[in-house]
């Protein structure tokens, strides 16, 4: 029988340690440059796993930056709203939607456990450095930040959407195709408007802070303009307006209604911006609690991958309650 010394297993380990730890170094190597997203991969919808940005090999036509503006006790609302983009399907290509919540400094015990345990697993949040507020400033740092905090991978547009608010990022992407990448003041025309109105609406008023979009070149003109830094208190969709207005920006404005609108529930009549739910849906508003995201789900078809299995059972509502639609 032969016999192995130990000399030869030494050799033997001496050889395959080295070869062990370079395909572990190579792999770190390669996965720390190209970082897999956390979920929303079906669509390319993306929470980036760290401030680098999902990285395609292909770089994509188009890039936007969502900042879903919430407060840092808003647990249950980021996962549901997690869990609804999660769902979407896939229908445009060349394009990267990536979605933050943005809210400002932590202010309590338990939010500094918890808040880490969310960035821990997805990593989609963005603290700025100021007080929680809705119209003190809030969006100014936000939008002032942005350029910065992004600076080695810009966008092409960056997104202010409040967390009542549910996109359909394909329509979102397709509405962007053709437009401009610069000077873009994009969102829902407010106050309500007639037909023969929007010219003179389009450029007097504002847009609706339920989500409305900036070009790249604005924020990086937020970020430097006096004209923004001294005047941050008021509605902040209206104070936005201003500065555009004041300094002459945003002059490529796009208003999109009926794709950008008010969750009707169970109001009898459209009126505004309400109506009922469309396929060419962009943004819908005013989900403010379970039942409101459950409907709109419910018709964007977000539960049909749920497979049957006698581990649970799942009611079907009755018809009138879906009918209200």
């Amino acid at each position: 029988m032969r016999k192995t010394s130990f000399y030869q297993h030494d050799v033997h380990f001496t050889i395959i340690l080295p070869l062990s730890l370079l395909a572990l170094t190579v792999f770190l190597m390669y996965t720390a440059e190209f970082h897999l997203p956390t979920f929303f991969s079906s669509c390319r919808t993306s929470i980036p796993s760290d401030n680098n940005i999902i990285r395609s090999l292909t770089k994509p036509d188009l890039r936007i930056l969502v900042g879903m503006l919430t407060t840092a006790d808003g647990y249950e609302r980021r996962q549901l709203i997690r869990l609804a983009y999660s769902q979407q399907d896939g229908t445009y290509h060349d394009a990267e939607v990536d979605i933050r919540f943005v809210f400002c400094s932590l202010t309590k015990e338990e939010q500094s456990v918890i808040v880490a345990l969310e960035i821990m697993q997805y990593n989609d949040i963005i603290i700025l450095n100021c007080t929680e507020n809705m119209n003190n400033g809030k969006t100014y740092t936000y939008f002032s930040s942005v350029p910065t905090l992004f600076s080695d991978h810009p966008y092409d547009y960056v997104m202010k959407c409040d967390d009542d608010t549910y996109l359909r990022i394909g329509n979102l992407v397709e509405s962007l195709r053709n437009k401009s990448r610069e000077d873009v003041y994009y969102g829902l025309v407010n106050p309500c408007f007639k037909a023969d109105d929007i010219d003179y609406k389009m450029n007097s008023s504002f847009m609706s802070g339920l989500g409305y979009l900036l070009s790249w070149d604005l924020a990086e003109w937020i970020s430097e303009s006096e004209i923004a830094r001294n005047n941050t208190d008021g509605p902040e969709d209206i104070v936005l307006a201003s500065w555009l207005n004041t300094a002459k920006k945003g002059r490529n404005r796009y208003h999109n209604f009926p794709g950008i609108y008010d969750y009707k529930g169970d109001t009898p009549d459209d009126y505004c911006f309400k109506h009922a739910f469309i396929p060419e849906t962009i943004a819908v508003h005013l989900l403010k609690g379970n039942l409101e995201w459950a409907r709109t789900l419910k018709y964007f078809n977000a539960t049909k991958g749920l497979k049957p299995s006698n581990l649970y059972h799942v009611p079907s509502w009755p018809g009138q309650l879906i009918s209200e639609f």
